[in-house]
């Protein structure tokens, strides 16, 4: 594997995931980035990420600047075991094998924060405008899909930087009568404590439906039924949510978009993120009408003295499934 001849300088970003990784090579224009190369590999096929890297660099010699790699699991002085891989991943290590560029590991919601910086209007979706002109100031990052991820933007007042957050494994925090009951409901399936990724999740759609089934709420509508055991469930109830085609699917989906608001508020009031909230994940681009709609900014605007404040914050939603990738390579430019 040769790393080291050619004329244009290139940025090596990859983004790790326990399904799959996805690897590009950018070349280097100032500080401009055009993707040379991209390619994703089954994460699962494979005994390490440098076996992954081993491939994708026999394609052809480069010149390499810097690398950096998102990976799904907490990086402690440049290294991490991925959570959902058997792979350990090192900086040092991987710099070497490079022929010894510059190389760092960030955390995969770092990784989507970054990136959230650098995505064009024409990749995001704004749900509510803000006040302010530009994104200085803190930001938050919140990403629902299978797990919950949180991460910020620190502001130093010339640059951002990012920064993790195991945020989602934090306490579920209820609000009203009825997510008091949603948190009984839930401490007696799984044992006691309530993490708020048990709700915003894939998983944490399913559970709200269920809850409000099983509370009586509205009846459960057969073929509903039917197509949540025949398929994935989160997607069978936000389908028939967005069809307006069952009260409960769509009940359960207004409850999940006002916590996820809430959540996404709590996370700019713990930041003071006056440069905005970005909204990533799976869930939200396949439910722009329901992010769109009331509940969602219901949840996040409603924080009593506060609520004018959040009112003034700039909340976007991504649209771009590589934003991770995006910001792994937009950060090794900074190495």
């Amino acid at each position: 594997m040769s790393v080291t001849s050619g004329d244009r300088e290139h940025i090596l970003a990859a983004d790790i995931g326990g399904t799959k990784t996805l690897v590009a090579l950018f070349a280097v224009d100032g500080e401009s980035l055009e993707c040379e190369r991209e390619r994703s590999y089954p994460s699962g096929e494979h005994a390490s990420f440098e076996e992954i890297l081993d491939d994708f660099l026999a394609q052809g010699a480069v010149r390499l600047r810097a690398a950096c790699f998102d990976v799904a699991g907490p990086v402690l002085d440049g290294s991490c075991k991925a959570t959902n891989l058997p792979w350990n991943l090192s900086e040092p290590a991987l710099g070497e094998k490079l022929g010894g560029v510059p190389v760092r590991l960030l955390n995969d919601l770092e990784a989507t924060a970054f990136g959230m910086l650098h995505l064009p209007s024409s990749e995001l979706l704004v749900l509510q405008p803000g006040v302010r002109a530009g994104r200085r100031g803190n930001v938050a990052v919140i990403a629902a899909g299978t797990g919950l991820g949180e991460a910020y933007l620190y502001w130093d007042g010339r640059h951002h930087f990012p920064m993790a957050s195991e945020g989602g494994h934090a306490d579920f925090a209820p609000r009203t009568d009825l997510e008091v009951d949603l948190l009984r409901w839930l401490r007696s399936r799984f044992g006691g404590r309530v993490s708020s990724e048990r709700i915003l999740s894939g998983p944490g759609i399913v559970a709200v439906y269920e809850f409000l089934r099983d509370s009586g709420s509205h009846p459960e509508a057969a073929v509903v039924a039917e197509r949540i055991s025949a398929g994935d469930p989160a997607a069978a109830i936000s389908s028939a949510a967005q069809d307006e085609e069952d009260p409960l699917a769509q009940a359960a989906m207004d409850l999940f978009f006002e916590l996820y608001g809430a959540e996404a508020g709590n996370m700019a009031l713990r930041g003071l993120t006056h440069g905005g909230v970005f909204i990533g994940g799976g869930i939200a681009p396949r439910n722009l009408q329901g992010m769109a709609s009331g509940p969602f900014l219901r949840g996040f605007r409603s924080k009593g003295r506060f609520s004018e404040f959040m009112a003034g914050l700039q909340v976007s939603v991504s649209l771009n499934p590589e934003t991770a990738l995006l910001g792994a390579a937009r950060f090794a430019l900074q190495i």
